[in-house]
């Protein structure tokens, strides 16, 4: 039976290095469950592979689209279903590494059946977004679906405006569409393992990284990027933060000190999510390299050994 192996877990918890040592030890490619280090130019603030760890392993989904590109966790679905393909054509083995659940969630089981949304809509509730910020959308979802609030996050922009548009779009909620869904079934097995570090350290990873990442001139790529499609680094953690500087209305220390603080809360959402994947098991630093050996290990045994 073929396998994808899922290193998953928050930001800056070494997801990474993990699933390269394990991709040269499987002798297979990763694919990156990343979402935004799909995009070509966005790199410093994606903290994606580095040169020769993208030379010491094939990744395939990273650098694959110019950033003015549309592409969705359902065009993810399809791609990344056919590049499994081709990968278990010569190998048992695939290694997948993000923290983007619902690309992850969308690879093992599919996508929930979901009503079709008019540009109307979405641009309307985008632009309340926009002009009047999180609080204007809580409570727009709050009035109109308040059983809603109690199965997505409250903090996250992207599903509060998903929920609403599909209310306003289908007149149900997006808990009844998700509870239609039954679940795909694929042809491979997989094995899911997270990063787990006590949260003091790992919020400390996260501070580290954003300071290393104003060093290497985070300012200057967003400062490049800014003009080609603001939409996406609208969206973006250590892109968003950004604009407002550039226009005059945010010092670099502010700017510095939000990079910080939206990556511990998005990292905070990423370890809901697949704490609430009861199938994926927690290592962490200290036992990653047993876990690894022992997976190592019993490849080379192989199966009838």
């Amino acid at each position: 039976m073929k396998t994808l192996w899922i290193i998953g877990g928050p930001t800056a918890s070494g997801k990474t290095s993990l699933g390269i040592d394990l991709a040269l030890g499987l002798e297979t490619d990763v694919l990156s469950a990343d979402a935004r280090q799909f995009y070509r130019g966005m790199d410093i603030g994606t903290a994606k592979p580095i040169e020769e760890e993208l030379s010491n392993v094939k990744h395939h989904f990273i650098n694959s689209l110019n950033l003015n590109e549309d592409y969705d966790v359902a065009d993810y679905e399809r791609d990344a279903l056919v590049q499994l393909d081709a990968i278990f054509k010569t190998s048992d083995h695939a290694v997948m590494v993000g923290g983007s659940g619902l690309y992850i969630q969308a690879v093992l089981y599919g996508l929930s059946p979901m009503p079709p949304v008019p540009e109307a809509i979405r641009e309307k509730w985008r632009k309340i977004e926009v002009n009047e910020g999180l609080e204007s959308l809580q409570k727009a979802l709050e009035d109109r679906d308040p059983n809603i609030i109690r199965h997505i996050d409250m903090q996250n922009p992207r599903r509060i405006l998903r929920a609403l548009e599909v209310m306003e779009s289908s007149g149900r909620s997006l808990k009844a569409w998700q509870d239609e869904f039954v679940p795909k079934k694929r042809s491979f097995t997989w094995n899911m393992v997270a990063l787990d570090w006590p949260r003091e350290v790992l919020y400390a990873r996260i501070d580290e990284r954003v300071d290393c990442m104003i060093q290497e001139g985070l300012e200057d790529e967003v400062s490049k990027l800014r003009n080609k499609n603001a939409q996406k680094l609208g969206d973006t953690i250590g892109y968003q933060e950004w604009l407002p500087f550039f226009s005059g209305n945010r010092s670099k220390e502010e700017v510095i000190r939000l990079i910080k603080r939206n990556s511990r809360r998005y990292a905070k959402r990423q370890l809901t999510w697949f704490r609430n994947q009861t199938d994926c098991q927690w290592v962490t630093p200290e036992t990653s390299s047993q876990w690894l050996s022992k997976v190592l290990e019993s490849h080379r045994m192989g199966p009838n050994d």
